[in-house]
């Protein structure tokens, strides 16, 4: 159940671009980049089931589970598109070219934010009481969150614009259930946090499409076996992955790398285990899911890099209002930057600090960018702020460097970095992203080879790109290697490019934004 979200609105007679006054931070001056110090702790019905629930544990559960799981799989495909690509459940392949030219002009809500979303539904899912979901993300990886959820023994009902998510609780998660998760990442490594500690007998198997069979799910296998759960995983570090019910003690884990996927696992299953579990970042990354505990009454505390959280009888939620989703909105920001004549305002999007790092390396680059951000300094745990921003297409772009330290407040957003660097002056380099190779593609090899072939003068590194101004791109054809970040990608380059791309399997960003062909129609009408 997503808003309708972009208006047209006409330019005013005779105006000009304003003065860019810059990003102002809530109460106070913007954050300087990888500066470190203190920091505060509607869906439509959906169209396919992906989950079988499995038979009662006994004998041999899992390997039945995960079996009747991929009959179903590939009764219906196993998610791939053509070629093998794989691709959003449900939807056909399709290639779709972006012509240049045409500014955006009007107002953009941006579609329900992706990780808030499906965090939304497991907290929903885990809390004692009803919760009422306000602006649900209705796409693919969405769906298969709620799908998760009911077949764990959750309710989930539409009412007057809202989802109403009535939960089994923290510790009653049905049991013999296969889960497909789609291609839904943030589900597959958040959800076994909440079924390792669950009373002993329940068994679970969780699977995906082609792409999530690819990635790995040893990290937090790993921390999570640390506590005493029992996991089994394919050669020892991808899906099917089957996990089995036992009691959790807890541990301080420090995270290898900074990642709010892990993070969120772990602080999961503390809520079940024994004693207390501490979680030391490496840097900040997204707090969703501390945000939410703590208004769950998780008594979930941070200090410096530590965030503990100690066991839970019970979890007590009653709203939960998603905000527009940075990650979404960034796309068409990008456009309005690069495609000249365009000026776009972007209203009741996530402020959150952990999300708007890619708007403030925007704005270091030199694009014409207002508005208001969450502060570091300032952010808390109640809910999320939301932020009008204002672009315009300015200036000439100059290169930047965009370090480790800023890498997880950017994350989604680096492919778009790598796009704006062939219109900057100068070299810009991404660094510290190795990250990226685990995503729904490589994105380092993809978005690489894929701006290549749009006449950019780009090369990878183990843990980033660098990015040499050749003054824009010709322009062709771009994979999106079933990567909705990567298609969204195409679309952005061929709006800025000389003479169009076309993107083959555009389909794939159904995942994160079904809208955004509808959207970009309406800004350039």
């Amino acid at each position: 159940m997503e808003r309708r979200r972009a208006r047209r609105s006409p330019p005013p007679a005779g105006s000009r671009s304003r003065g860019r006054r810059g990003l102002r931070a809530a109460r106070g001056g913007a954050q300087p980049p990888g500066r470190r110090g203190g920091r505060g702790p509607r869906a439509r019905p959906r169209r396919r089931e992906h989950l079988r629930h499995g038979p009662a544990p006994g004998s041999r559960p899992l390997l039945g589970l995960h079996r009747a799981l991929d009959r179903r799989r590939r009764a219906r495909g196993a998610g791939r598109g053509a070629g093998g690509r794989p691709r959003a459940a449900g939807l056909a392949l399709v290639n779709r070219r972006f012509s240049p030219g045409t500014a955006l002009r009007g107002t953009l809500v941006p579609p329900a934010d992706k990780s808030l979303s499906h965090r939304a539904a497991l907290l929903g899912a885990m809390s004692a009481t009803p919760v009422h979901v306000s602006n649900f993300l209705d796409a693919a990886d969405t769906r298969s969150s709620l799908a998760a959820v009911r077949a764990l023994g959750a309710r989930v009902e539409q009412r007057a614009g809202e989802l109403l998510i009535s939960g089994p609780g923290l510790r009653g998660a049905r049991p013999g259930v296969a889960i497909d998760v789609g291609n839904a990442g943030t589900l597959l490594r958040l959800l076994p946090g909440w079924l390792a500690g669950q009373p002993e007998s329940g068994r679970w198997s969780l699977d995906g499409d082609a792409s999530i069979r690819r990635r790995p799910v040893d990290r937090v296998a790993r921390p999570l076996r640390e506590m005493g759960a029992e996991l089994e995983a394919r050669e020892g570090r991808f899906t099917p992955l089957e996990i089995s019910a036992r009691s959790l003690r807890g541990i301080e884990y420090v995270l290898p790398v900074a990642s709010a996927q892990i993070k969120s696992c772990l602080l999961l299953a503390g809520l079940l285990a024994d004693g207390t579990t501490t979680v030391v970042e490496p840097e900040p990354s997204r707090d969703h899911t501390e945000r939410l505990l703590a208004r769950a009454g998780a008594g979930i505390s941070r200090d410096g890099d530590r965030i503990t959280i100690g066991q839970r009888e019970d979890l007590r939620l009653e709203t939960i209002d998603v905000p527009g989703d940075p990650s979404s909105a960034a796309f068409l920001a990008a456009a309005a930057v690069l495609v000249p004549g365009s000026r776009l305002t972007i209203t009741g999007m996530a402020a959150n600090w952990t999300r708007v790092g890619f708007f403030h390396i925007l704005e270091r680059m030199g694009a014409g960018l207002t508005g208001t951000l969450e502060r570091r300094e300032t952010a808390s745990a109640d809910g999320e702020p939301l932020c009008e921003l204002e672009l315009a297409h300015g200036g000439p772009l100059v290169a930047t460097r965009v370090t480790a330290e800023e890498v997880p407040l950017a994350i989604d957003e680096l492919p778009l970095v790598a796009l704006l660097g062939c219109f900057a002056e100068g070299e810009t380099l991404v660094e510290g992203a190795q990250e990226l190779r685990l995503k729904e593609s490589d994105r380092i090899a993809t978005v690489v080879d894929g701006l290549r072939g749009l006449g950019a003068d780009i090369e990878a590194t183990a843990d980033g790109f660098a990015v040499r101004g050749a003054g824009g791109l010709r322009g062709g054809r771009l994979e999106a290697h079933g990567d909705h970040r990567l298609a969204l990608l195409g679309a952005v380059a061929g709006l800025a490019s000389r003479e169009g791309v076309e993107v083959v399997g555009m389909d794939a960003a159904g995942v994160s934004y079904p809208g955004f062909t509808a959207d970009l129609t309406a800004l350039t009408r």
